[in-house]
């Protein structure tokens, strides 16, 4: 297909789904799809939210991967956080408050006592601002959000900007950044897509064969905070250092598996590879943040998706690179404070195969 003629298809698929938005709070709501051949994502601005990734398997048949609503709406007050952006802070802070150059700020504790993902109206909770859109070889979008001072209680006016790019034959790159104006503040952005590679609705992720490059994780509490060690994965169930299928001993953990691994390494490196044998396909996952939650969705249960699918229990897994959970209360773990000026740069890459 020639340029002229890809940038004409391409504009008009963005037309016609920008027809089906709406406005929410004068604001327009919308979806966008970045396409590079048989391989397409479908982005909303609410919530930075990731509504779908279609690419082919090994016989060249075509699925969705992500799992996910039929429609917008039932994105606007759900509480899975399909696909969604994670901030001003995801993971949990435990007693919805920290303590920064002598000041307290409390926070909305919308996890028992503890404050999770930003609170109840966090950054997946918002309307983000379609600051560029570019089609072509190598489609983006980039997208805005204004944080104010004391949204969600957290100090001090904040840039966001998230960019999601086609960046090679079916590799997807997702590039946050956040720039604090006027006062320090913790920022731990996250990416939060629940992955079947087998198909959104193909039943359990329990035979898909994971590998994570961690050595050691952050034991939790029974409110999933963690309590200040850091753990080697031998002898656990939680080793996947070599490639082991997520049913292997599943079964040893408790509500299935969902902790915080300390990836090995430094700077942009191979976080994770899921492999779904029955389709072929495989993805890697790169990033350049110290940790990773790993997420098999046990409590998902009978939640109606897209396509009249229901997702129960194991339904998906996430692969949720970020900074180390309850850090702002952790003086042991590293920092997620940025101060005025400075740039948070958090760098994902998904590469897929089949």
């Amino acid at each position: 297909m020639g340029g002229a003629r890809a940038l004409l298809v391409l504009s008009l698929i963005a037309f016609f789904l920008m027809a089906s938005s709406f406005a929410t709070s004068k604001k327009t709501v919308g979806i966008y799809e970045l396409k590079k051949g048989n391989f397409s994502v479908k982005i909303t601005n609410w919530g930075a939210t990731i509504l779908s990734v279609v690419l082919p398997d090994s016989k060249g048949n075509l699925a969705d991967i992500v799992l996910g609503y039929e429609g917008l709406r039932p994105y606007f007050n759900e509480t899975t956080y399909f696909g969604a952006l994670l901030g001003r802070v995801a993971g949990r802070i435990s007693g919805a408050r920290f303590v920064l150059n002598g000041i307290v700020y409390r926070l909305y504790p919308n996890d028992g006592t503890s404050s999770i993902h930003g609170g109840h109206r966090g950054f997946s909770f918002v309307i983000w601002t379609v600051k560029e859109i570019v089609y072509g070889e190598f489609p983006y979008i980039k997208l805005y959000y204004y944080s104010f001072d004391k949204e969600q209680g957290f100090p001090g006016d904040l840039d966001i900007y998230v960019t999601y790019k086609i960046s090679g034959n079916y590799e997807l790159s997702v590039t946050m950044e956040a720039t604090p104006r006027t006062k320090a503040t913790p920022v731990n952005l996250s990416h939060h897509p629940y992955w079947n590679l087998g198909g959104h609705n193909s039943g359990t992720i329990l035979s898909n064969k994971v590998q994570i490059f961690a050595s050691h994780f952050t034991p939790l509490n029974k409110i999933l905070i963690p309590n200040g060690t850091i753990s080697s994965v031998s002898g656990t169930p939680f080793d996947f250092r070599t490639p082991h299928t997520v049913e292997s001993r599943i079964n040893q953990v408790e509500g299935g598996y969902n902790l915080y691994y300390v990836v090995d390494g430094h700077g942009m490196r191979k976080f994770a590879v899921v492999k779904d044998e029955k389709t072929g396909r495989a993805m890697e996952l790169w990033a350049n943040q110290p940790a990773m939650v790993f997420y098999t969705s046990f409590y998902l249960d009978n939640v109606k998706g897209k396509g009249g699918a229901v997702y129960g229990s194991c339904a998906a897994l996430c692969l949720e690179t970020g900074g180390f959970e309850d850090s702002v209360n952790r003086p042991e773990f590293p920092s997620i404070i940025v101060n005025p000026a400075e740039l948070y740069r958090h760098e994902m890459l998904y590469k897929f195969s089949f």
